[in-house]
């Protein structure tokens, strides 16, 4: 009888996948107009590389709404500070592009993964929609990096798995900074074109992390008895490895419109986990950095994964451009 309830519940999630997913390909979202972009940088740069930027979750959904409409100005307000908040990292060694895009609301973490997964196709409708404008209209052959954070992070694995075979994409490809999802080796077996980070400055791979104390066993990101790939912003290593406090150029708190507001070199070292790859920080303490979201138990340090490797990210950045550039 369970067996047979479960069944049923999987057919009625595959078919709200079917309709959900054929109702935003017949809404489909126009990405050749500019008003659906947060950010596009189309123009003429010195920059000789671009960055296509993933928000992370900013709608919180109610009982009724599981999808940011487009036309809610009040969120779009809020998306756009979102990116701001992590804006810096990138666009000093690249041009920046941003679609807004039909995000999942925070209310869908909090169903099963079955349940979720058909407003996350309907959010990943509207990204593949935007990067595909993007290569087509805006790359002309020159480096690129995918970057996202949370529910940014699992959109552009998507992409990845999407287009990593692709010779136009891997041609042009330089890293994809996936801060704040779990990327696991399964995923790499089941795509072999998804190569994981392995040092400072390899390209064609893909950078991830999650932050979070020594004694967290379960989360909504790596949940319990899974393990995640990760490698450690301060060494770049991928082993257990500590990294000192010493070696973290400076954590920095910013504001929605990218401003910094507060700087502290040194604030954390890290190690990844072996049990469950989480990047373990080891000199700050839940209570000073809570999570906010209730989706989230204390000493998650997950809205703080950018923050507390802040200029660390923003030197590897142009590091794994340099790379690129030079192969």
């Amino acid at each position: 009888m369970k067996q047979r309830t479960k069944l049923i519940s999987l057919l009625l999630s595959l078919c709200l996948i079917l309709s959900l997913t054929a109702c935003a390909c017949c809404n489909e979202v126009s990405y050749s107009n500019a008003k659906n972009w947060a950010y596009f940088e189309n123009e003429k740069s010195e920059k000789t590389a671009d960055v296509f930027f993933i928000c992370p979750t900013v709608f919180l959904g109610d009982e009724s709404s599981f999808n940011m409409a487009m036309d809610d100005e009040k969120t779009r307000g809020n998306f756009l500070g979102a990116t701001n908040m992590e804006r810096g990292i990138y666009d000093d060694n690249a041009r920046f592009f941003a679609p807004y895009y039909r995000q999942a609301g925070l209310n869908v973490y909090k169903l099963s993964a079955a349940e979720r997964e058909p407003y996350f196709a309907v959010a990943y409708s509207d990204i593949k929609n935007a990067f595909s404008y993007y290569l087509k209209n805006c790359n002309k052959e020159r480096p690129f990096v995918l970057a996202g954070f949370s529910q940014g992070a699992d959109l552009c694995i998507r992409l990845m798995k999407d287009y990593a075979e692709d010779a136009d994409f891997s041609n042009n490809f330089v890293a994809c900074y996936a801060i704040g999802w779990s990327v696991t080796q399964e995923d790499l077996d089941a795509y072999p074109g998804l190569e994981f980070a392995k040092g400072e400055s390899d390209t064609g791979v893909i950078i991830s992390f999650n932050s979070e104390a020594d004694y967290i066993d379960d989360s909504l990101i790596i949940p319990k008895g899974t393990k995640t790939l990760a490698i450690n912003p301060l060494n770049w290593k991928t082993d257990g490895t500590p990294a000192d406090k010493t070696l973290n150029i400076g954590a920095c708190f910013t504001d929605y419109d990218g401003n910094i507001t507060n700087e502290i070199p040194a604030l954390t070292g890290a190690y990844i986990d072996a049990e469950r790859g989480a990047l373990i920080v080891t000199d700050v303490s839940a209570e000073e950095y809570p999570p906010v979201l209730d989706i989230f138990q204390e000493g998650i340090f997950h809205l703080y994964d950018y923050q507390f490797f802040y200029r660390n990210l923003e030197k590897n950045v142009k590091t794994r451009i340099d790379a690129f550039e030079k192969e």
